[in-house]
């Protein structure tokens, strides 16, 4: 893991995922399995203060990025103003970052009640995801093997990377139907943050819909 310090009040740490599964965490673990996600946050923590000397002290402002071959994953300490109660948030804050409170991150018997996880909403079932790569032909495969599955798909590309854009069907697909299918994407791609608002808006449209029907058509 490469940890830098920014500033007094701000580190960055980039983890592989193989460096995630040597650690005994598998990908599907760390987006979906809010519990591993957090082991994860905090054995990371652990090692950034050990080796950066960065105290965890009160909220703590994360924003998680998915990269090509790993995570990169940013963490602020909000500051408190004068009066000790507002709290001074980062500039920069975006739409992946989470809030959590920190009360004694350092007792073994802290609870967690009030974290958001890293990687993922809790208790909530995600109907839609975002796949990343860079190359359209990466979809060859993977439209071929689901070429006969209901599944609505956009495709766009997004400062320089292509996004796929996946939605399940509520009443179509179980709980356990959109797990087998994701983990078929993620056999071929990696899953991203990057909402379907932000590919909407600020990427380039290449296939609003029938993304992977699409795709065997005109380029398999």
């Amino acid at each position: 893991m490469e940890i830098e310090r920014i500033n007094d009040n701000t580190v960055k740490f980039y983890i592989s995922y193989l460096d995630v599964e040597e650690r005994g965490f598998s990908r599907d673990e760390i987006w979906f399995n809010r519990d591993k996600s957090e082991e994860l946050f905090w054995e990371m923590m652990d090692e950034v203060n050990e080796e950066a000397d960065f105290v965890m002290e009160g909220p703590l402002w994360i924003q998680v990025q998915a990269m090509d071959k790993g995570l990169e994953v940013t963490v602020t300490r909000a500051q408190l103003t004068k009066d000790g109660q507002k709290l001074d948030m980062p500039d920069d804050i975006e739409e992946r970052r989470r809030m959590f409170s920190n009360e004694d991150a350092a007792s073994a018997d802290t609870e967690f009640d009030e974290f958001e996880p890293v990687f993922n909403e809790p208790d909530k079932k995600n109907l839609e995801y975002s796949f990343v790569f860079s190359e359209i032909e990466e979809l060859l495969p993977l439209s071929r093997r689901l070429q006969y599955v209901p599944l609505e798909t956009a495709l766009y590309h997004f400062e320089g990377k292509y996004f796929l854009h996946v939605s399940f069907d509520e009443i179509l697909h179980s709980d356990d139907d959109i797990k087998d299918h994701v983990s078929v994407f993620t056999e071929y791609l990696q899953i991203s943050p990057v909402t379907i608002h932000r590919l909407e808006e600020y990427g380039n449209e290449i296939f609003k819909e029938d993304a992977l029907s699409n795709v065997l058509h005109y380029f398999g």
